[in-house]
């Protein structure tokens, strides 16, 4: 397993290498269903999840973006299949997390209401080791003494809470509203997507893996972050855009 590389190979292949709890984080973004074809390959899911568990340090954090396609007037349900798969087999669901990407373009069905969000779900290995929670939402009780009646009991009576003064910003909520783009690779995962997981639950030094590695987006937000990475890439067309998007530093290919 080498530090800062690109791995052209399988991911469940290239994985089975990679020592037990050598990962720290794992930013991903799987092929959805049958939305597109990337040249035809396809790939173990349960194979990726029993590997990815494996490698994972114990108190690292799994994100897993997916979307679910429709057919037959259904949504697949696939998404929420591999959540639950990734618990059976022994991570916790730390949260369900959003990505809204309002103007993205319609998908789904005609006759729903238009379906512009996708899940993000953060998977650990016991509590995460690292939570650095982006504080970036304007307060409007900045400064604000707002001790009195809280949270209900059992009971169902209210408790009379003392809280802290109002901060001006506080945490984002789960659901980020975050732009598609666009570029060379069929699905391009946005940067501010990528970097604000890498941010959240990882810090110096610790070591991201995509292993889907698409475009390279992970790896560069890990790079740009300070962090180590790790790409898992089979398709060949994908390699160069990488190389290009990674230009500035020179990565080693196994």
């Amino acid at each position: 397993m080498e530090l800062n590389s690109i791995i052209h190979d399988d991911n469940c292949t290239a994985l089975r290498s990679f020592p037990d709890e050598s990962i720290d984080l794992v930013v991903t973004s799987p092929p959805y269903d049958d939305l597109r074809t990337y040249g035809g390959l396809s790939w173990d899911f349960e194979g990726v999840a029993k590997e990815l568990t494996r490698v994972l340090k114990t108190g690292g954090v799994i994100v897993w973006n997916v979307a679910d396609a429709t057919k037959d007037g259904s949504e697949t349900g696939t998404s929420m299949r591999q959540a639950l798969h990734f618990m059976e087999i022994g991570l916790n669901l730390h949260d369900t997390m959003i990505w809204a990407k309002d103007g993205g373009g319609a998908i789904g069905s005609s006759l729903c209401y238009t379906q512009n969000w996708e899940y993000c779900f953060v998977l650990s290995k016991g509590k995460p080791n690292t939570v650095n929670l982006i504080r970036d939402k304007a307060n409007l009780s900045a400064g604000q003494d707002k001790s009195g009646v809280g949270r209900r009991d059992a009971s169902g009576e209210h408790k009379i809470e003392k809280r802290r003064i109002s901060s001006e910003f506080s945490k984002r909520n789960n659901w980020w509203l975050i732009a598609p783009e666009k570029g060379e690779h069929p699905a391009v995962f946005p940067e501010k997507l990528a970097k604000g997981h890498v941010q959240s639950w990882s810090k110096e030094g610790d070591v991201v893996l995509d292993p889907f590695a698409g475009s390279g987006t992970t790896l560069k937000a890990a790079k740009e972050l300070g962090r180590h990475y790790i790409g898992i890439e089979i398709n060949d067309d994908y390699i160069p855009i990488i190389k290009r998007r990674l230009a500035q530093e020179c990565l080693s290919f196994v």
